[in-house]
């Protein structure tokens, strides 16, 4: 008889860009771009990758602190000038939907957390043909951005799941602060936006460094 192993996360939350869609060097050159515009310096492609997964407006502002304030509307309208002229170039990680489906098939509830807009992640997932694969998501617009807790304490309420059963797999330090400002177990994936020498001490469970390693430890540790 084969030995069940019980789950050890019910709810599985995924940050979407540089985690399941590959997307970090387009935001990056987009943020630089919109900087620019606005007649900002160009920021280095560290600085614009750090931003990437938090809120649009404190993401442009940490990567354009000589940009006036006053110009941070139309610094956010140039980003997502450049964004839109290249988000039909952007796809899922080769293997994510592999690894949703097996996911879907251990019954875990799936959700993303993210710091897009609303509008920005249903374009997102329509584009992917992933509507109605997640059981629910958070974006940084309807709550609090990350690295703020709430946006997984709002999943873990809407879905009855503890803590201590909920699981954040991110690309960035601001996914795995969140997971640690929440209570809850992390996983880093390498292969998005930081460097993953800066995730360990956030004492994430794991650190990925492919879709296909992430696949294999999911399955045998959540």
């Amino acid at each position: 008889m084969p030995h069940f192993r019980p789950r050890q996360f019910d709810l599985i939350a995924f940050d979407w860009d540089g985690t399941l869609f590959d997307s970090t060097a387009i935001i990056t050159r987009c943020i630089q771009r919109a900087v620019v515009d606005v007649g900002g310096q160009e920021p280095t492609r560290e600085t614009a990758s750090y931003v990437i997964g938090m809120s649009l407006l404190p993401a442009l502002a940490h990567a354009a602190p000589d940009v006036p304030k006053d110009k941070y509307p139309a610094l956010g309208e140039r980003y997502r000038h450049h964004y839109l002229q290249h988000q039909n170039d952007i796809s899922l990680f080769e293997g994510v939907l592999d690894l949703l489906d097996a996911l879907k098939a251990r019954h875990h509830w799936l959700t993303v957390a993210t710091g897009k807009s609303r509008h920005g992640l249903n374009e997102a997932l329509q584009a992917v043909e992933l509507r109605g694969v997640f059981d629910g998501s958070r974006t940084a617009d309807e709550t609090a951005g990350k690295p703020n807790p709430l946006m997984l304490h709002e999943l873990m309420r809407e879905f009855g799941a503890e803590p201590e059963r909920t699981l954040m797999i991110g690309d960035t330090t601001h996914d795995l602060q969140m997971a640690l400002n929440a209570g809850c177990a992390s996983v880093g994936v390498s292969y998005g936006a930081h460097e993953p020498e800066a995730f360990h001490v956030l004492k994430p469970r794991h650190v990925a460094h492919s879709v296909r390693e992430l696949h294999d430890w999911l399955l045998q540790h959540a």
